[in-house]
C-alpha cells in the first residue's frame, strides 16, 4: 500500500547489556575503579577465614622475620605471623568500624538535621548549638578522648568514631530541609492536611538522601583512618588480634633495621581502602548532583 509508513520503533536498535554496562564505565571510570576496590576489600573481609594463607595469630618462631617470598607473600613478623593474613584479618576490623561508626553517626545525625532544619525555632538554635559544640573539637582528637575515656577496646573505638561523624550528617541535612521545606510540594502536602512526621519522611528526605549517600561514603574512608589512628595509639583491637593500625605501631621499631615489610602490609591497606572509598564517594557526588552533572555535560 503506498501510504504505509514504518514505525520508528522498529527502526531502533536495542542497546545490548554489555554496550550498557560499557557506555556507563566510559561515563563513570571513577565510579567503576572506587568500586571494583571497595568490592574487593569487602570480599577480602567477608572470606578472609577462607582465603588467608595462615593463622594470623598463631607464633611460629623458627618463621621470625622472613622477607616477602614465595611462602610469604608479605613477609613475617618477629613472631612468625604471616603479614598477608593479618591484613585480611585486619580489613575485618577497619570494614566493620566503618560501616557501624557511619551507621551510628547517620541515625542520629540525620536525626537532628531534619528535626532541626523543619522544626527550626528553639529546636533548631538549642540542636545546632550543640553540633558546633563537637565542631569545636578537632574529630580524630575528640574520638580518641572518647575512646580513652570509655576504654580501649574495639567497641568504644566505633561508638567514638559515631560520635565524631553526628556534626558533619547533623549540618548537611540540616541544609538540605532547609532548601527543600519551602519547596510548592511540601506546602501543598501541608495544605491537604499532611502530618508533619510524614512530611519529613515521605517527602523531605527522598530529596536529601543523594547527599546522604555521598556524605556515608567519604564518612566510612574517615572512620577506616580514624580506627587505624586509634589502633596505633592502642586503643583500637588489643593485641594479638590482627589490626592495620595497631600492626604499624608494632612494626615500626624493625624500620632501622630494614624489616620494612612489616609495615607495607598494613600501611598500604590503609591506603588502598581510604582511596576506594574517597575515590566511590567523589564519583558518587559528581554522578548524583545535578548541577555537577549538567556543567561536566
Amino acid at each position: 500500500m503506498s501510504g504505509t509508513t514504518v514505525p520508528l520503533a522498529l527502526g531502533r536498535r536495542r542497546e545490548s547489556p554489555a554496550s550498557t554496562v560499557g557506555a556507563f564505565a566510559r561515563r563513570n571510570p571513577r565510579m567503576i575503579i572506587g568500586g571494583a576496590l571497595v568490592v574487593a576489600w569487602v570480599f577480602v573481609a567477608a572470606f578472609a577465614p577462607l582465603i588467608a594463607p595462615y593463622d594470623p595469630i598463631k607464633v611460629i618462631p623458627s618463621d621470625a622475620l622472613i622477607p616477602p617470598g614465595a611462602s610469604h607473600w608479605l613477609g613475617t613478623d618477629d613472631l612468625g605471623r604471616d603479614v598477608l593474613s593479618r591484613v585480611m584479618w585486619g580489613s575485618r576490623v577497619s570494614l566493620s568500624v566503618g560501616l557501624i561508626s557511619v551507621s551510628i553517626g547517620l541515625l542520629l545525625g540525620v536525626t537532628i538535621g531534619l528535626a532541626a532544619g523543619y522544626l527550626g525555632g528553639t529546636f533548631d538554635l538549642i540542636a545546632m548549638r550543640g553540633i558546633d559544640a563537637l565542631l569545636a573539637f578537632p574529630a580524630l582528637i575528640l574520638a580518641i578522648a572518647i575512646t580513652s575515656s570509655l576504654g580501649p577496646q574495639i567497641q568504644n573505638a566505633m561508638i567514638a568514631i559515631g560520635i565524631v561523624a553526628i556534626p558533619a550528617y547533623a549540618r548537611l541535612t540540616r541544609g538540605q530541609v532547609l532548601t527543600v521545606r519551602a519547596r510548592e510540594f511540601i506546602v501543598a502536602a501541608r495544605t491537604i492536611g499532611a502530618s508533619p512526621l510524614r512530611i519529613v519522611i515521605r517527602h523531605i528526605f527522598p530529596n536529601v538522601v543523594n547527599a546522604l549517600i555521598v556524605q556515608a561514603t567519604l564518612s566510612t574512608a574517615f572512620a577506616i583512618l580514624a580506627e587505624a589512628a586509634l589502633s596505633f595509639l592502642g586503643l583500637g583491637p588489643q593485641p594479638p588480634y590482627p589490626s592495620w593500625g595497631q600492626d604499624i605501631a608494632y612494626s615500626q621499631r624493625y624500620l632501622p633495621n630494614l624489616k620494612w615489610w612489616m609495615s607495607v602490609g598494613p600501611g598500604v591497606a590503609i591506603f588502598t581502602a581510604v582511596f576506594a572509598f574517597n575515590f566511590l564517594g567523589d564519583a558518587l557526588r559528581d554522578a548524583l548532583d545535578p548541577r555537577l552533572r549538567r556543567s561536566g555535560s
